[in-house]
């Protein structure tokens, strides 16, 4: 477990110092309209990395004797992140709200049992709802699919 969480540790403060370089770049003080492009980037970069650090500490001092992944336990793991990884993969064919909307129907179904009227419901109408919100109000195009081109967007 201990070298795990040193790994995890040190892949997510590389992370975050090229997030806080890349903020550095764009610039990240305060102009007169503002902030600048790279503020956001920065703040939560330098976040990141103090959180890596914390972890770091911490995964230093953890006995080495526990394992990273308990007998058993892998399943459930594995059937969140194989989903969620191909709802990521799925974007690039299907655009961001087709896939969501798959992802959430499966994941209801699957995962959560939950009845067919409130999958059918939550995993139409969020992606909806999330389409009007960046498209047509914050004007913020996502990745789009075969559907969305087909209804003209």
């Amino acid at each position: 477990m201990k070298h795990a969480d040193i790994l995890t540790a040190l892949v997510l403060l590389a992370g975050a110092l090229l997030v806080v370089w890349e903020g550095w770049r764009l610039g990240f003080g305060w102009g007169t309209d503002g902030p600048q492009s790279g503020f956001f980037p920065f703040a939560l970069g330098l976040g990141l990395a103090v959180c890596s650090i914390v972890s770091l500490v911490q995964a230093r001092a953890l006995p080495s004797a526990r394992r990273f992944v308990e007998p058993g336990k892998l399943v459930p793991v594995a059937k969140v992140a194989l989903p969620a990884a191909g709802m990521v993969l799925l974007i690039h064919v299907a655009g961001l709200y087709v896939s969501s909307a798959i992802y959430m129907a499966l994941y209801m179904r699957w995962i959560g049992r939950h009845r067919w009227s409130l999958v059918i419901l939550l995993s139409v109408g969020i992606p909806l709802v999330t389409f009007l919100v960046f498209e047509k109000w914050f004007l913020v195009s996502m990745p789009k699919g075969p559907l969305e081109t087909w209804l003209g967007y």
